[in-house]
């Protein structure tokens, strides 16, 4: 139902979701008494050389698809959210599920960045403001499930006056 404060939540969940998508989170660069200066991108859809070099090798990190997976599925499972609101307490087994998504993405950030410190030497990372919105995400889920409990309450209460 469109008028209930949940959903409201849920589809900023979902419309943030899919912009994490799009967006870098990482950025990785070489220090710049090295040499030359390398920078690269990490995002949903990959590990990009923002700054390739002539004549460097391109860097490879395996494993992506991690990333790609968590990142679809939160916009994903808020959508499907959204449609279960007869379902009141499956909507909040839903929402946990997809709290613990937006809590595991950054555990996946953090292998990805040992994972690019072990492939390339002497690299730095830097977390870019994009990163916040599993963060977010984690937030309004949070909400949105404790609006559907609430509600769950209170069709309950009004069950047992019959």
């Amino acid at each position: 139902m469109i008028q209930r404060i949940q959903t409201l939540y849920l589809f900023l969940v979902v419309a943030l979701g899919i912009t994490l998508c799009f967006v870098p989170v990482l950025q990785f660069d070489t220090p710049a008494d090295a040499g030359t200066q390398r920078m690269w991108e990490l995002s949903a859809l990959g590990f990009e050389d923002i700054m390739p070099v002539e004549g460097a090798a391109p860097v490879q990190l395996q494993g992506l698809a991690g990333l790609l997976v968590m990142t679809v599925l939160i916009p994903l499972l808020a959508l499907v959210d959204i449609f279960l609101f007869k379902k009141r307490l499956l909507q909040a087994r839903l929402n946990i599920f997809t709290i613990l998504l937006c809590l595991g993405y950054y555990g996946v950030l953090g292998i990805y960045i040992w994972l690019a410190s072990v492939t390339i030497e002497g690299v730095e990372w830097h977390i870019l403001p994009w990163a916040s919105i599993p963060l977010v995400c984690f937030v309004l889920t949070s909400m949105a499930t404790r609006a559907i409990l609430k509600d769950e309450a209170l069709v309950r209460a009004a069950d047992r006056l019959r």
